[in-house]
This record gives C-alpha cells, structure tokens and sequence, in this order.
C-alpha cells in the first residue's frame, strides 16, 4: 500500500508531493475527459478492473458503477483521509512575509460529509450530494486551486524553498505584506545635515571612527601657535569635502587646535575650577589661601566683579555670543540678543531656590519659571478646572512686581483666612471650638509656601530673565553675598566664568585631546577602530567647530558620546517670549564660524534634555537625547 502513488501513509518531502500532485491533475483530466474508461490506464496504481472515477485505496464507502465487465471497489479499511496527499489538512501552506505558516480563512480545508455540496433553492446552485464522492473531490480540488491561483499565495517548490509565482508586489494582499512594504516608496527618511543646538556643558566628548583619529593630537608647534592666532583673530579656514590625508593637512590641524579654545577666569593651576556643583571632593586637600583671608578674598571679588561687568559689555556689544558663570550652587547662562531664537538679552538660572527667587524679586527682577509656565498651558488645555490646584509651584510661572505672588497669596488666606475666627468659624458652629487644637501663624505660613519650596533644586525652577533685566541681574549676583560659599573646601572662591571669546582678565585654556587606537567586536571578528577623547568645559561652539572639522577628516562617518554637566541639561529649555527679528541676531564679529551662529540662533528643541550622542553616516546626522 506504502508503494501506491495515491497514498502516503509517511512524511513525504514537499518535493515529492508536488510531483504526486502533477500526476494525480494529469490523471484526473484524464478520468474527466473520457468517463467510460478510456482514461484509466493514465491513474498510477489503478488495475484494469478497477471502475471509472474511483480513487484506488479510497476512503470513505463503497461506491458501484454500471460499467461492463466492471466489479465492486472494496473499500480499504486501512486508509484515512488524513493522510493521504489529497487530504484537507495537506492541501494549502500559505506563508506570509513574517515566516510564520498561516492559513487564510478564505481557504480552510474543508470538512467533507456526505451532505456537502448541497444548496439552497433560493441561491440557483445545483446540489452535489447525489454525485459520488470521487468526483466531488475533483471539483472541490479545482475549486481549491482557483482560490490559490486567485490569491497569489506561496507554496513550496521542487527544491524545498519558497517561491513567489511571479506576483508584483503591488499584486499581493496587503495582509501579507510587511511593514515597510506597504509603505509609500516615495516617503524617505528626513536627511540632518546639521544636529540641534545643545547649551548644555559637557564634561567629556569620546569620538569613533574607523578611519584613524590619531592626526588631532601632538600638533608641530607653529600649527598650535597658528591655531591660537586664528582664534584671537576670529579668522577660519576653509576646508574641502573630504581631506585625503589628514595627517600631513596643515589647516585641518590647525583649525583643530583653534576649536579647543576657551577662556576663563579665574585660573588656579593647581586645581580645576570646573565643574562646581556636587565637586566638593575635587577641591579637597587643596591649598585654599584665601579660606583664612578676608582681604585677600575682597580682591578675588573685585577682580572677579570686573572681569563679569567686561563679559556683558561684550554681550550687549554682540562681541561675545555667550558665557557660563558657575557657582558652588547654581549655574547661568547669559545669551546675546539673536541666540536661541529670542530677540534680546536672555539668562538662564539652574536650580534655584525659594531664597533665591525671593532675593531676586526683592530686587526688581521680572523673571519666568518657563518649564512650569508650559505645564500650565498644557493643563489648561487639557482641563481649566485644575487651575487653582497646582501642585508644582504654578504660582510662580510668571513674578512681576509681586503682583502673581500676592494673588496666590490671596487665594491661599481664602482657604486658611486672615483671622483665626474667620478661618476657623466653623467649629464654633459644630461647638468642638474647645476641643480641637488650632493651627499656628507659622504652620500656615508653611502651608501657603509648600508649592514654592517643592520647586527647590529640581529642572522645574530654571529661571529665565530677558531684556534689561538681565542687567539687574549682573548686579545682583556681584552683590550677592551667598554667591561665595562661607565653609567648605570651595569656602571664599568666586565662581567660575567660561566664555568662547577673551575678556578683562580671563586666561587663555585649551581643552585636552587623546587618540587612542582599541578594537571593537563586529559579529565572531574584530575590527579596528579608532577613538578621540576630548576632557575640559566644552562649549556649545566647542562641540560643533570640533564635529565641522571631524566631518571631511573622516569621510562623513563617525559617533560621538557626549557625556553632560546634569545641572546644565535644563539650559536647552526654549523661552518665546521676545522671539527674534530681523537685523537682531548680527553676530558677525562674535569671534564664532558663521555655520556655529547659524546653529545657535535656533531655537532649541530638545527642551529640559541634552545630547548624549551623535552619529555621523554618509555626511548625515543622528542623534539622542
């Protein structure tokens, strides 16, 4: 039974069912062409007593057939419908683009009974029940191979593998289309040429490439002395697309140490001076001079006060683009009018706290809370009943004048009151006055100021100052006695002031370079690559005059980690309040390359975050944040 062409009682490969298949379509066009008889010689297996149209080894019940000469098919009661080549179960394989087997709903096997085929009267159809159960097989099995051919689907082939036959793409069902092929072909991914302005400090820059980076480190001596002239200058060569060999490129090499450079004030040798928050162990051990001397700590104040009235001097003048002041506490960042898509003079503040915000107000400085400010758009688009109940300091999102203080203030007395009878009259009506022991003047007090001290030291209370303000805030800060910690190893030290360009009584810095070669592992090999590591206060104008010049040296194909000043991440936040016109941002003689103006005048889009890391492919960018 086993060596019958119709019967496969064992796993067959697929190979060798199509080839059964073939020949059992061949035969069956031969039993429907000639019913008498004539076709029986071309079914495989079958005797020449065996009667027309019935399957040899058939399952199912014995069928006669009015033939001469022709005897009584006895039924095998060996044979399953399950396991033969013709079964439902075998019949249809549909395996969409995922890899994983499915079957259509439109072409399930079938379940066949005796009563299949019928039809009701209303729909026209002529009943099938009467004709015997070999030949209705054969018009199902056509009616099967209709519904495949109609449908496009894959099968298997001769040689085990998946084949389409011969089926456009936009031919096929869009169930068994993938993802990306139902997406439009016109749609393309957006080319960067260019990643966003970034404000926020970096501590360290770790650059990779295949190509070798090893030409950005031990420069000739004229190429450093030239690269520093070229900075004090402002003057900026002019590179190819792509450098052939950048370790005998002379501008390429000079340019590079150009981009390193930074001002600062003021400038101890022995200890680094940035960063300042949370560094209290880098200042440890140190010889602090100063700690013990209250004249010589005027005169750090004083020279420190007049090289910050320079550094604004050359901001109002749009000589300087920007500068950082950092503080044991907090950090500022002051941006020229044209930068970071406003309109004038802007600072920014991080973190802050409630004394601080406080002194400040008391001084006549309009500030916003603008991250608090745009949660309070959004709630209010979302729902205008949750105005007054604001748990995160809303009361603060715009002080002028005290004016939006004394309103809350007042919305608070209206829950508390400003007697203790009026906000308390309601025990007296309960009569358990006695009973209950009242609050005092200072826990309301507290009460009222809970929303504003939960602000403190968090991304949420960057401050941002515009306008002529910002002058008040220079005077502020140089009178500002909590500026210079009073204990602690960072005791008497002003803060730290980082500009791109010089000013009164800064000194010259570069930031440090190292190449390294090392190997990374590609699948089971291992490939050569080669890593830049750059350490100091990078700038913003740094970070980008240092990717510009990576971009022709390594033929557009590098990746940077870019490792944050966390305190200086919320720098990135986006202020619209006096957006910039036209003529407003000529920073033509800032010192910068006109491509890092152009970067900086954007307005930032990465909100409360910063990079961490960028990626160059093909002379385009990638980016994280």
């Amino acid at each position: 039974m086993s060596e019958q062409a119709g019967y496969s009682p064992s796993f067959k490969r697929p190979a060798e069912i199509m080839r059964m298949r073939r020949k059992r379509a061949r035969s069956e066009a031969g039993l429907v062409a000639s019913p008498s008889g004539q076709g029986s010689a071309a079914n495989p297996g079958q005797s020449g007593s065996s009667p027309a149209c019935v399957r040899p080894f058939s399952p199912g019940p014995l069928f006669t057939q009015t033939r001469s000469g022709g005897g009584v098919k006895r039924r095998n009661p060996f044979a399953n419908i399950e396991n033969t080549y013709n079964s439902p179960k075998k019949r249809l394989v549909i395996y969409s683009d995922d890899d994983h087997a499915d079957v259509s709903d439109a072409a399930k096997p079938k379940k066949w009974t005796e009563t299949e085929g019928e039809s009701d009267a209303s729909t026209g159809k002529v009943h099938q029940s009467s004709l015997p159960f070999s030949e209705r097989l054969i018009e199902a099995e056509k009616q099967e191979k209709q519904q495949v051919s109609s449908k496009k689907c894959l099968t298997f082939s001769e040689d085990d593998s998946l084949f389409d036959e011969d089926v456009k793409e936009e031919e096929k069902s869009p169930l068994l289309k993938s993802p990306q092929a139902s997406a439009p072909a016109s749609i393309a991914p957006p080319v960067c040429r260019e990643y966003p302005a970034d404000w926020s400090l970096k501590t360290r820059l770790l650059f990779t490439s295949p190509l070798p980076l090893s030409w950005a480190e031990q420069p000739k001596a004229q190429e450093e002395a030239l690269g520093l002239s070229q900075h004090c200058r402002g003057h900026y060569s002019t590179l190819p697309h792509s450098v052939p060999d950048p370790r005998s490129c002379s501008e390429l090499r000079c340019a590079f140490q150009q981009s390193l450079v930074y001002w600062q004030h003021p400038s101890l040798p022995w200890m680094s001076l940035f960063p300042r928050i949370n560094a209290e162990r880098n200042f440890a051990g140190k010889s602090t001079p100063w700690a013990q001397d209250p004249a010589l700590q005027q005169s750090l104040m004083s020279e420190w006060s007049v090289s910050l009235s320079s550094l604004y001097s050359l901001l109002k003048a749009r000589l300087c683009p920007y500068f950082y002041l950092c503080s044991y506490q907090f950090t500022v960042l002051f941006r020229a009018s044209g930068l970071g898509g406003s309109g004038s003079i802007t600072a920014l503040l991080s973190p802050t706290t409630r004394g601080l915000r406080e002194a400040m107000k008391a001084e006549g400085i309009e500030f916003s809370l603008p991250l608090v400010e745009e949660r309070r758009k959004s709630r209010e688009q979302q729902s205008p009943a949750v105005q007054r109940q604001d748990e995160d300091g809303d009361e603060y999102s715009v002080l002028k004048d005290g004016d939006e203080c004394q309103g809350d203030n007042e919305r608070e007395e209206d829950d508390y009151g400003d007697d203790e009878d009026g906000s308390l009259s309601w025990l007296k009506e309960m009569g358990v006055e006695d009973k209950i022991k009242k609050p005092d003047s200072l826990s309301i007090q507290l009460r009222k100021e809970r929303h504003s001290v939960s602000l403190d030291h968090k991304p949420e209370s960057v401050v941002c100052v515009e306008g002529t303000h910002t002058f008040t805030l220079i005077n502020f800060l140089i009178n500002c006695k909590s500026l210079v910690a009073g204990a602690g190893s960072q005791a008497g030290l002003p803060p730290t002031l980082l500009a791109p360009t010089s000013f009164k009584g800064a000194t010259m810095h570069t930031l440090k370079a190292r190449s390294v070669n090392a190997k990374t592992q590609v699948g089971s090999s291992y490939q050569d690559i080669s890593s830049l590591e750059i350490t100091g206060p990078v700038l913003p104008s740094s970070l980008h005059a240092i990717t510009t010049l990576l971009r022709p040296a390594q033929k557009g194909g590098f990746s940077a980690a870019l490792y944050t000043h966390a305190p200086t991440a919320v720098m990135n936040t986006h202020t619209t309040k006096q957006p910039s016109v036209g003529g407003s941002g000529d920073l033509s003689g800032c010192g910068l390359h006109p491509a890092t103006v152009q970067q900086l005048q954007q307005p930032s889009s990465l909100g409360k975050t910063a990079l961490r890391q960028i990626t160059m492919t093909n002379y385009n960018y990638t980016w994280k944040n």
